[in-house]
């Protein structure tokens, strides 16, 4: 259980929650929501312990499993099923029992004896925390999250990131926590493993907060909403199911407006009778009187519910090039003994429109990272076309500099653009006034998501490479990047599982991974969009 008593929430001057108290219980499985920036991720984070409230108390009894928008491990090289082992010590106590069976294997008297003593204790050991039986379940968690025994069994760096966050989400929901916090769990699942998920979550009977923009989900999972009200710094709890919260917060808008109102006309004619009465001195105590009680009567009301605000995109006007801006020849990649695709061709024509297929752990993000020249191809090469301006969206946010603030890297991005364009460029994506000297390591995954867009609009490219663009947006911004998606005018290569995205690109080729077949789009690779 969690409690937060009197809780603040600040990031510079701006005040995100105020004065906020709230518990999250055994069986509550709560939906987190608000707009973007509105302090979701810096929520969770105060709650798992990895930040700190700027007042206020936070109160937690039992184990919290904590899922970051962007988590990072510590060692790379250890295997993937080791780490999502280690969320209930597995790891360690196996990796001690195989080291005991070589000793009991290739040693003799004491040493051997000393060996036999020691694996019948971490054997019990083992046992005790679910045995067998818990690696088990371990597996098959991880394999309905599309992590199969094949890419358990490999070092994490040779993993997706898409594939290492899967890990993450599939450590997390094998910990036995009995409070969950997920941030966006369902980025980078295919539609299978989505499913599998809401499932888990419906049944799950722990405290859990969620923070998510997959619609199916919060419907079929959540039993109570947290809505962070941007506008006034405060969080309003909805003791109900997502559908009952969204007909009782439109109920709720309705009734704010109606009293404003009302208070607006009574109001009103205080304030007009007041005008009258001052003019006689005998009635001026009155007249004081009755605007008081106006002023009053506004006082007491509701803040009315503000439109959120949403960053207004377009993508720019590609610089001039070639008919071909674009081209690779015979790529392939390898992390180790892992080939992950070879023998891939490609050109990328002037205003072409190309997505890039492929089950998970395919190398999609690899193929666009070769592309983008972030990583090498062990052979073939990338052959850049005349006036080739390239312009990267990397879906873990690599190309954002965590240590520099919102303003730095954006002045990285258009080294010769103007303090003044480029405030203004960063006010249209609502990093505006202290925003803009925040660290880019500190922002949320929406507003990591609006930055990185922010700096292809100051770019001019020509070609941009799109690697899940629209993960971790609202609604409304996700709408916003659809429309800049649909208009843009250079060569779009596009990674995603939001079908929407495709439908706004309207592709005219595919790139299928890893053998690379090239083919023309048709609406029969539709349904391999939520798949791949």
């Amino acid at each position: 259980m969690i409690t937060a008593t009197g809780l603040e929430l600040r990031v510079g001057a701006r005040v995100l929650i105020e004065s906020a108290t709230f518990r999250v219980a055994k069986g509550d499985r709560i939906g987190l929501v608000g707009r973007n920036g509105a302090g979701k991720t810096t929520l969770t984070k105060c709650l798992a312990g990895e930040g700190t409230p700027t007042a206020g108390t936070i109160t937690s009894s039992g184990e919290v499993g904590y899922l970051p928008q962007d988590p990072r491990t510590g060692d790379l090289d250890v295997l993937a099923r080791d780490r999502v082992l280690s969320a209930r010590g597995l790891d360690v106590v196996l990796r001690k029992m195989q080291e005991n069976e070589e000793r009991i294997a290739n040693g003799k008297g004491a040493t051997r004896e000393k060996a036999m003593k020691k694996y019948e204790r971490l054997e019990t050991e083992f046992l005790t925390k679910g045995g067998y039986a818990a690696e088990a379940e371990a597996a098959t968690i991880a394999a309905s999250l599309g992590l199969p025994d094949r890419v358990l069994g490999q070092p994490l760096h040779t993993l997706s990131g898409g594939q290492r966050r899967r890990v993450e989400l599939a450590r997390i929901l094998f910990s036995d926590a009995d409070t969950l916090l997920l941030d966006e769990p369902t980025n980078h699942l295919d539609a299978d493993s989505v499913v599998w998920l809401r499932d888990f979550l419906k049944t799950y009977r722990g405290g859990l907060i969620v923070i998510s923009h997959d619609v199916d989900l919060m419907e079929t999972a959540v039993n109570k909403v947290f809505y962070l009200d941007a506008n006034r710094s405060a969080i309003d709890i909805y003791n109900m199911g997502w559908k009952q919260y969204l007909t009782q917060r439109e109920d709720d808008e309705k009734r704010r407006r109606r009293e404003r109102a009302n208070a607006e006309k009574k109001a009103a004619a205080l304030n007009s009778q007041a005008d009258k009465m001052r003019a006689k001195a005998t009635k001026a105590v009155a007249a004081k009187n009755m605007a008081r009680r106006a002023e009053k009567l506004l006082s007491g009301l509701e803040g009315e519910r503000q439109d959120d605000k949403v960053a207004k995109l377009r993508f720019p006007d590609p610089a001039p090039c070639g008919k071909t801006p674009l081209m690779a020849e015979d790529l392939s990649k390898s992390y180790g003994s892992l080939e992950i695709f070879t023998g891939v061709d490609l050109a990328i024509d002037r205003g072409s429109r190309v997505v890039i297929l492929g089950l998970n752990g395919a190398g999609k993000t690899t193929l666009l990272r070769l592309l983008a020249g972030v990583e090498e191809p062990d052979t073939g090469k990338v052959v850049p076309g005349h006036g080739l301006k390239l312009g990267y969206y990397a879906q873990e946010h690599e190309t954002l500099d965590p240590d520099r603030t919102v303003l730095e890297n954006m002045r990285s991005a258009a080294p010769d653009m103007d303090l003044v364009a480029i405030r203004k460029t960063l006010g249209s994506f609502l990093f505006s006034g202290d925003d803009v000297d925040k660290p880019a390591g500190v922002l949320s995954g929406g507003e990591k998501t609006r930055l990185a867009l922010a700096t292809l609009v100051v770019s001019s490219a020509n070609v941009l490479l799109l690697d899940e663009p629209t993960n971790n947006l609202d609604p409304a911004s996700r709408e916003e990047i659809l429309g800049a998606l649909h208009t843009f005018t250079g060569a779009v290569v596009l990674v995603t599982h939001d079908e929407g995205a495709v439908e706004a690109l309207q592709p005219e080729r595919i790139i299928m991974l890893p053998d690379g077949v090239e083919d023309l789009w048709g609406e029969e690779y539709a349904d391999l969009v939520a798949l791949a």
